[in-house]
Order: structure tokens, then sequence, then C-alpha cells
């Protein structure tokens, strides 16, 4: 058996033998050695407490967003549901009630 391996689930490198297992100590997550990692497909996006985030999820913002061209910031706590990942800085398209269609950056959100 190898001595680490990377998490199956939140794909952290730190997971280490438990002697018969593997254990994650960043998610919790405990797999066998013979589950093989399947390769990734598609696109892999976390949240500010590292969640997985999918199309579709909904997400509350964590802080006050500025927003070029409007008066007020996207307030801290609003919820943004239905979100679509894509490539890039600002990785999670979505429509925010009174902003209309936004692009935003994971780190900002978690997942609701």
């Amino acid at each position: 058996m190898e001595d680490s391996m990377a998490c199956p689930e939140c794909r952290s490198p730190y997971g280490y033998a438990t002697g018969s297992s593997f254990m994650c100590p960043e998610c919790g997550h405990e797999w066998m050695e013979n589950e093989a990692l399947v390769p990734e497909t598609g696109l892999w996006v976390i949240d500010a407490n590292g969640t997985r985030l999918l199309d579709g999820d909904s997400v509350i913002v964590l802080k006050n967003l500025p927003v070029k061209g409007m008066p007020q910031p996207v307030k801290a706590g609003t919820k943004v549901k239905n979100i679509k990942l894509n490539e890039g800085n600002h990785n999670i398209e979505c429509r925010i009630e009174g902003f209309g269609q936004m692009a935003l950056k994971s780190e900002f959100v978690r997942k609701a």
C-alpha cells in the first residue's frame, strides 16, 4: 500500500494510509486503495469552504461585492440560485435579483 494518495472526494494531496484504507485530513473522506481515481472529465470548482460546486447549485455570497455601474454592492448573505460553472477567474455565472446576469469568483461564495 502506498503511503499517500490524493483524495477522490476533494482532490486534497494529503490523503494518508490508515492500515487497510486511506483517509483525507481535509474532508474526512475514507476510501480503499483499490478504488481507482477516475480521471476528471468535468470542471472542478470549490467554494470558500472547500466544498465542490456543481451546475445548478445554490450559493450564498459571503461579503459585500461592489458592482461597477451600480450604486450599491451585492450584499453579504444574498442567495444565488441555479449557478453555471465555467473556466477562468470569475468561474460562476449567475443571475442576481436586482443586478441581472453576473460572474462571481468562487472564493467569495459558499454552497447553500
